[in-house]
């Protein structure tokens, strides 16, 4: 499993890989995968990583674990590939987005051009079982992300944390809120939405916290 991870998170996130948790979930996903159907595809469970190298990670966006559904998973949080039908959770991030900066609704729900520019979209938990969501919570999935949350906190450059919802909202612990920003706010999801994700201006206010630390905006209007 961890042969697939790219070798610049590799270097980074090295003490993670060797630890005994890490082992021990290696197995567990193997097992997995041998008796069940498993989110995302083994050659896709770590394309945040691929598609942000850790240079270049510039926001971080905490999502919990993989759309459960078939053919939604990509190893991307919230994203789904194009041509899949949009999910909940998704299609409100995409009204939030419209109120916020005005384009016009999303119809693809391929996050890859926000990765592609700097966007690391990491959910706690890597896999989940088909059907069955947070199936693999408590596996040690959990200990790696948190590796990675601090490994992108140790940087030197300020970065920007998304922090939507309660689960995502205890992570904050890890960040230096000092050096970082940190937004929060309610989940997307269609039963906290309305409690004050809408109308909380997350991608302007991340271009704005980019911009006074002397880095260019996101383009969040780009599809994949």
């Amino acid at each position: 499993m961890r042969e697939n991870l790219p070798a610049d998170w590799s270097e980074v996130l090295r003490e993670s890989l060797e630890s005994p948790s890490f082992r021990k979930l290696e197995r567990f996903v193997e097992a997995e995968r041998r008796k069940a159907i498993v989110y995302p595809s083994e050659e896709e469970l770590f394309s945040a990583f691929r598609l942000t190298p850790y240079a270049h990670v510039r926001v971080l966006l905490l999502g919990q674990d993989p759309y459960h559904g078939p053919g939604q998973a990509h190893g991307l949080a919230f994203s789904v590939k194009p041509g899949v039908p949009l999910p909940p959770s998704l299609v409100n991030i995409f009204k939030e987005l419209q109120s916020d900066l005005g384009p016009p609704l999303r119809t693809s729900g391929s996050l890859v051009p926000w990765a592609e520019q700097g966007v690391l979209l990491l959910n706690a938990v890597l896999t989940v079982r088909q059907g069955e969501a947070n199936s693999h919570e408590g596996q040690g999935w959990e200990e790696f992300t948190d590796a990675v949350i601090r490994a992108v906190n140790a940087k030197p450059e300020p970065v920007v944390f998304l922090l939507w919802g309660n689960y995502a909202r205890k992570k904050r612990k890890l960040i230096d809120t000092q050096r970082h920003e940190v937004l929060e706010s309610p989940h997307p999801s269609p039963l906290s939405a309305s409690g004050g994700f809408f109308g909380s201006r997350p991608f302007s206010r991340i271009n704005e916290a980019l911009m006074l630390r002397g880095q260019p905006p996101i383009d969040w209007h780009r599809v994949g």
